[in-house]
């Protein structure tokens, strides 16, 4: 008996060890180690481990500090895994936080060197960011001395070595010295293939009053891209690449974000009184001492996380499920100016989950939380987080269709920046044009409020590459015109060419097939081959490579009179865009009238008639059925018209005038 106890005692031990080793290697995907590193991991501001007990009695009901529990599946390969504590200090309008980050090692090559985003710098004099935007964004304006920032304050290995020496800033885009959003360091030992790297790091952050998507107004706080964060280190094939390497950009005045998918355990100390609207869920009901209240927040398989606090936040929630959404905990945080308005921000957010769901795929989720900033709070209005958005600030108490449209299109950003993830640096239309595209269905499927797909295509005036990096367009209107309006008529004019069945089956392939992958356009090209079964070359060449719009005109006619009436040659040219059939309406003086379709292949082609009766006139897309033509003054001509006296006059002009007025209504 007593060596069968020594033996036990023996096992007991070496399970011991097992396990604190692999919590020591990083080894994510054991479920308990999903949630938190030990307490004594960290100081003072230590992530606290939640209670994982699956015997334990149900916590309190639904309410803003209702805590919940992980699921197990694993959804994307988790190259990261963070564990931050943060603390609030609502009077200096500072976060002082610490955090243990964990890297694995994606690629077939050592890895030396390491990078981080250090994006609040953005707001410091002299960033890249400002100058690029002038201090101004989306007509909000950087109030004069608001400077924001971040400083590393300690990193150091796993085994304490200090790596804060070694520490200088790059700046890949454009060489500006000034600039101090992107960091690298040496590793003292490379990282393996497959092997993680595990830091500590301190940080503190000053908040910019609201502007750009972060900082505080009165006590309203909101924390997006707030913490040291790892970039992407892209393996051999992701988005084309031919060998593995980081994607390293600064913050640029009109980019976006990008980064891995992973694991973060977030702890966010605040004042008491204050609600707090996080990404994930609690995993613990939050702790009240001395004045102060602890929030721990989990989130697994996301690539960021974002927060934001307030003590004047009305907290509704409900729970929601359909097809596509197996269950999820809505909870909006609103503005007390738009308390009255629930109903119509809930009704918006469960209807939009539930289309996404039905047209797309599952919403993975538990959670989905509404942040309405206050009035003076514009600037962190309409912005998209995993599992977490904002939507336009309350600056008014009865707006229009703009609160809908606003949220359904920050929920939109759930499937395309949130779980398929491009790369928002390089591609920004896989994420802004899908999404607009998607917040049109969403608008006319739920509220049967139209887009004006001619209007829209007459706007763009400086059509440019979908492909260009954010920071390369020739300005921030144009970055915002192409983007969003272009990106979303390529979308559209696939739609026209393939049909609606077709079009969804696009749709839904590629956000199946892509998920979690951080695709290219390429990619999308593929899948559009795979459903179509027909090449697409001509067609994302034009309009994503080389930026350019259609434009399908009658360039010229020709009547003559003849021995058995008349005979007309009509000249049609193709200026722009890639091949595709168009309708040619052609009237007569007796009332006669002819519909012929020309595949559009040739750049120009003659059509001639003979007829009893002269051509009146000619009209190309009557219909206006190609979305990407912007010029359609061209689209009609008269015939038999002195050339000094000849006009042209746009096609379907009631309609567009028509239209006009409509999108005013929005």
């Amino acid at each position: 008996m007593p060596k069968r106890r020594s033996l036990r005692m023996l096992l007991f031990v070496a399970a011991a060890a097992v396990l604190v080793m692999s919590v020591r290697f990083g080894f994510a995907d054991a479920w308990v180690d999903q949630y938190a590193l030990p307490a004594s991991s960290l100081s003072e501001l230590a992530v606290v481990p939640p209670a994982i007990d699956a015997k334990s009695e149900p916590g309190p009901g639904p309410g803003p500090d209702a805590p919940q529990k992980p699921q197990a599946a694993v959804l994307s390969n988790r190259i990261t895994e963070y564990h931050i504590a943060v603390s609030l200090d609502e009077n200096s309008g500072t976060l002082q936080g610490e955090q243990i980050v964990t890297w694995k090692n994606p690629g077939r090559k050592l890895v030396s060197e390491m990078y981080l985003h250090l994006y609040p710098n953005a707001f410091s004099p002299g960033s890249t960011f400002l100058r690029e935007s002038g201090g101004q964004l989306r007509g909000d304006k950087m109030k004069d001395g608001s400077y924001g920032g971040m400083e590393l304050t300690a990193l150091t290995t796993e085994e304490g070595e200090t790596l804060l020496p070694r520490v200088h800033y790059a700046q890949p885009d454009d060489g500006n010295r000034t600039d101090r959003t992107l960091a690298t360091f040496r590793l003292p030992e490379p990282v393996k293939p497959g092997e993680s790297v595990t830091l500590r790091m301190k940080f503190t952050v000053q908040l910019p009053d609201v502007f750009a998507r972060m900082g505080k107004t009165g006590n309203f706080v909101m924390a997006g891209q707030w913490f040291p964060k790892i970039p992407v280190y892209e393996t051999a094939g992701t988005r084309g690449r031919s060998s593995e390497g980081w994607n390293l950009h600064q913050y640029h005045g009109d980019s976006e974000f990008y980064a891995d998918f992973g694991i973060y355990s977030v702890r966010i100390n605040v004042p008491d009184g204050y609600k707090v609207a996080a990404t994930g869920f609690l995993t613990k009901t939050p702790a009240v001492t001395g004045g102060r209240k602890s929030f721990q927040f989990y989130a697994d398989d996301v690539h960021d996380f974002a927060w934001s606090a307030s003590p004047d936040f009305v907290y509704v929630e409900d729970s929601f499920s359909s097809p596509g959404i197996p269950g999820v905990r809505i909870k909006l945080y609103l503005d007390p100016l738009h308390q009255h308005l629930k109903d119509r921000y809930m009704h918006a957010a469960k209807s939009a989950l539930a289309k996404l769901g039905q047209w797309y795929g599952e919403y993975p989720y538990s959670t989905l939380s509404v942040v309405i900033p206050p009035a003076s709070g514009n600037g962190a209005g309409g912005m998209e987080y995993p599992t977490l958005v904002t939507g336009a600030a309350a600056q008014d108490d009865n707006p229009g269709y703009e609160l809908e449209r606003t949220l359904v299109h920050e929920i939109a950003h759930q499937y395309w920046y949130g779980l398929v993830a491009s790369n928002e640096f390089e591609e920004a239309w896989l994420d802004e044009g899908f999404t607009s595209y998607t917040e049109d269905k969403l608008m006319s499927s739920i509220y049967g409020v139209l887009p004006n797909l001619p209007v829209e295509a007459s706007y763009m005036t400086h059509p440019e590459p979908l492909n260009l990096s954010s920071w390369k367009f020739s300005s921030s209107d144009r970055y915002a015109e192409n983007v969003y309006m272009r990106g979303k008529l390529v979308l559209s004019a696939l739609e026209r060419q393939v049909g609606d069945k077709t079009m969804s089956k696009i749709m839904r392939t590629y956000f199946q097939k892509h998920k979690f992958k951080h695709p290219s356009f390429q990619d999308f090209q593929k899948v559009v081959e795979t459903v179509t079964k027909e090449k697409w070359d001509d067609f994302f060449r034009a309009y994503v490579q080389k930026g350019e719009m259609a434009d399908f005109s009658v360039e010229a006619i020709q009547t003559r009179r003849t021995d058995n009436g008349y005979e007309s040659i009509v000249l049609l040219r193709r200026s722009g865009g890639s091949p595709e059939p168009v309708s040619v309406w052609l009237q007569f003086q007796d009332g006669h009238s002819m519909r012929k379709i020309w595949d559009g292949v040739q750049t120009h082609v003659q059509l001639k008639l003979e007829s009893a009766s002269p051509l009146l006139y000619a009209a190309i897309d009557p219909g206006n059925h190609i979305v990407l033509d912007n010029r359609k003054i061209n689209n009609y001509l008269k015939a038999e018209v002195p050339p000094q006296q000849r006009t042209r006059y746009t096609a379907g002009i009631a309609q567009i005038i028509e239209g006009l007025f409509g999108a005013l209504a929005w």
